[in-house]
């Protein structure tokens, strides 16, 4: 059964992490990974700096052969980087055991990533060949993707799912409604305005995944 995993590893243990000790501010976020014959070429979204020594930063990580900049919106750069595969490191592991990554974030703190398998036998494996090259990984969620699982299921966050489906149970979307933000927000401690955030977070989600299928 497909599983995903999310792993934490240490800024300075994965790709790329000495960009952190120049800009101990900006976050990073993996776009997505292209595995190639010698290289692997991860595109990133930065936040935090400017461009120019964004690039300086990277260039002096090792493994690094180039880096551009393919894109930038307001003070987000999107790079392509040529990763060369004779580190042992996170990004090179991942190519060669082609186990997805379904997202990847820094910060100067710790790199959290989520990879997903056909089966926990795949999280395993990339598990043991992290270990073995002494990268720290440190599993922290673990779980099956069900046959009732679906896409826009997946796509929501804990906290959104549970609004939506606590608003559905106790009538918000019935006409008239027979509950107010304020009491649901009150079953689950928070404000008005958070529950509401949450709604609308998860709603966007739901219309962004159904309303393409419906377009022929």
């Amino acid at each position: 059964m497909a599983t995903e995993a999310t792993f934490t590893v240490p800024a300075d243990e994965f790709p790329l992490g000495s960009v952190f000790h120049h800009m101990p501010n900006v976050t990073v976020e993996l776009d997505r990974l292209i595995p190639a014959t010698e290289v692997v070429i991860p595109y990133f979204w930065v936040r935090g700096s400017k461009v120019d020594s964004i690039e300086s930063a990277f260039n002096e990580s090792p493994g690094v052969e180039t880096i551009r900049l393919v894109d930038s919106v307001e003070d987000e750069y999107l790079l392509r980087v040529e990763w060369t595969l004779e580190h042992d490191d996170v990004l090179t592991i991942l190519a060669e055991t082609a186990v997805p990554l379904v997202k990847a974030t820094g910060t100067d703190q710790q790199w959290t990533f989520e990879v997903r398998g056909d089966d926990r036998t795949d999280i395993a494996e990339f598990q043991q060949r992290c270990q073995a090259v002494d990268i720290p990984v440190t599993l922290t969620k673990l779980h099956a993707l069900t046959p009732v699982e679906t896409e826009t299921e997946a796509a929501l966050t804990d906290t959104q799912q549970e609004a939506l489906m606590l608003a559905h149970e106790r009538g918000y979307f019935e006409t008239p409604r027979e509950v107010t933000l304020e009491t649901l927000g009150e079953q689950l401690d928070i404000s008005q305005q958070a529950f509401g955030s949450r709604l609308r977070g998860g709603l966007r989600h739901v219309l962004g995944s159904t309303i393409p299928a419906l377009t022929v």
